[in-house]
């Protein structure tokens, strides 16, 4: 008999919140196993062998990971509330807003571990680097955006939900980050996405 499906992953993590949000934009029935891989007791590594959070358990017990690869899957699983265009150019341009913002996500993620470890033991320059990568993201996301009131033009897909994802993470994990007077054209924009229940229920905590 096919069980639910299952996501599994942390309350803080961007990319298990883009699963979240995608899931609930296209009415995907799932069930959340909360999970953080950085716990000793973590049962992530029987579910992805690279350890990772967002893990998506399918109706089969197979499993997919990358928040990337369950997002596509997601779009073909539900036929509401299309998040990627069918067509080879547009898809692309979404997928090119998904990258940026999943690359934010990455640098900062690795500032938030190295800050982690004992003062005497980071590295600044390391930091220094990966704060760069950040602020030369949310520049070109600025930039991009322009005055569009989403990511692609009228319309709400995917990458907003990734650059919402980003920001957020940001906005919780990097509060000295003030992104929000740097690109006010983002902070409109993620002003427009918190009010989508879907960003309201994920909401990092932790």
């Amino acid at each position: 008999m096919p069980q639910k499906m299952q996501l599994i992953g942390s309350l803080t993590s961007p990319f298990v919140r883009k699963v979240r949000i995608v899931a609930a934009e296209k009415f995907v029935d799932y069930e959340l196993i909360v999970d953080t891989p950085w716990n000793e007791d973590s049962r992530v590594p029987e579910f992805n062998p690279l350890g990772k959070v967002p893990v998506w358990v399918q109706e089969d017990g197979k499993t997919l990971f990358d928040s990337r690869v369950i997002v596509e899957y997601l779009e073909h699983v539900s036929p509401v509330g299309h998040l990627l265009p069918k067509d080879a150019r547009p898809r692309i341009a979404v997928k090119r807003w998904e990258a940026l913002a999943d690359g934010i996500c990455d640098a900062a993620a690795l500032v938030f571990v190295e800050r982690k470890r004992p003062a005497g033991k980071q590295d600044p320059e390391w930091i220094a680097r990966q704060l760069r990568k950040v602020e030369a993201g949310l520049k070109m996301m600025s930039d991009d955006l322009g005055q569009q009131n989403w990511c692609t033009g009228e319309f709400f897909c995917l990458a907003d939900v990734a650059v919402g994802c980003a920001l957020g993470y940001l906005e919780f994990r990097f509060p000295e980050i003030d992104w929000r007077r740097t690109h006010p054209n983002l902070s409109e924009l993620f002003d427009r996405m918190m009010q989508r229940q879907a960003f309201k229920d994920t909401v990092p905590v932790g």
